[in-house]
């Protein structure tokens, strides 16, 4: 596009009666180029397994979360950036809100306390079966909130009109002011709309991240996400809440990327099962992993993983700080 100054030389240099300069024109690019920017925050909170991933996934347009059917499949706050020419939005996915019962569930919920405190907007999830506040507390926090407040009922899709229609009645009484929504962020039901919505919303800022990027979350990041994903379909019980994975080599070849990760356990004997008969049960792991990044990245991945024991690590100030739980 050609910048406003160098127009006025071109055609000043070639025009020389008034009547015949493109008036329109000169108009037209001066307001596209002095057309306002938005940028800001949009938080995503709820109880687990309400959907927030998928609802990020859905507004990004890439898995920038990883989702199973267990509670508490996110640990950190995770940015997700969605750009247009001018305005950039960037949404928050967040824990499900728990009490916690180690220091590790304390600093996830300490990510979504961040997430209130700094949104320019808030988006509260919760089921369609869902008409009770677990925590009392983030309900009259929510109520106080200054920032204009959406309440999206997900898994609309699972239900009939009629309990759609009274869960909404529902959350509309306990929340006057917010802006309730019937929502299916895994089929779509409402998703571009939403988009629209939090867009018109977003203050006037300039851009918080490069244009071009689509997440605050580094490389490494992903990898350790995807492999916890695996163990998260793959395992029951304490093992998938046991363990945390450290990317320890990442290194990138034009057409390969090679990769070794180390998945910790709390205690020997979930190493034992991590490992399974000869080696199995990690092979599965690995093989469902580099599959999953090969999809993410776009190019071939070699991935050895290990599995070592670190001690009672959820509770550990200064592991959880290695694995960027506390700041």
């Amino acid at each position: 596009m050609l910048r406003l100054t160098s127009f006025k030389e071109d055609t000043f240099s070639f025009v020389t009666t008034p009547i015949f300069i493109p008036t329109f024109t000169l108009r037209a690019i001066h307001l596209e180029q002095k057309k306002e920017h938005h940028s800001g925050f949009i938080s995503i909170i709820g109880n687990p397994n309400v959907g927030k991933s998928t609802l990020m996934n859905a507004l990004v347009g890439t898995d920038l979360s990883i989702i199973t059917s267990k509670a508490q499949t996110t640990r950190h706050r995770i940015l997700g950036i969605v750009n247009g020419p001018d305005y950039q939005m960037v949404l928050s996915d967040t824990p499900g809100v728990i009490k916690p019962a180690y220091e590790m569930q304390q600093s996830m919920m300490n990510f979504v306390k961040e997430a209130l405190v700094d949104a320019d907007v808030l988006l509260y999830m919760v089921t369609v079966e869902e008409t009770a506040l677990k925590d009392e507390k983030l309900f009259e926090k929510l109520k106080k909130a200054k920032a204009p407040l959406f309440v999206l009922i997900n898994k609309i899709d699972l239900s009939s009109q009629d309990i759609v229609e009274k869960t909404v009645a529902h959350w509309q009484a306990l929340f006057p002011k917010a802006r309730v929504c019937p929502i299916a962020a895994l089929s779509g039901f409402f998703i571009p709309e939403l988009l629209q919505l939090l867009i018109d919303l977003l203050p006037p800022s300039a851009p918080y991240f490069p244009k071009d990027q689509l997440t605050d979350k580094p490389e490494r990041f992903f990898v350790n996400e995807a492999i916890r994903e695996q163990i998260l379909q793959r395992y029951d019980k304490e093992v998938p809440y046991s363990v945390e994975v450290s990317t320890e080599e990442f290194y990138e070849q034009p057409n390969i990327i090679k990769i070794r990760s180390v998945i910790l356990a709390e205690r020997e004997t979930q190493k034992g099962i991590l490992i399974g008969h000869k080696g199995s049960a990690l092979k599965q792991v690995g093989i469902g992993a580099r599959k999953s990044l090969q999809d993410f990245f776009g190019k071939k991945i070699h991935l050895e993983l290990y599995v070592k024991v670190a001690k009672n690590w959820r509770s550990n100030t200064q592991q959880l700080k290695r694995f960027g739980y506390n700041n």
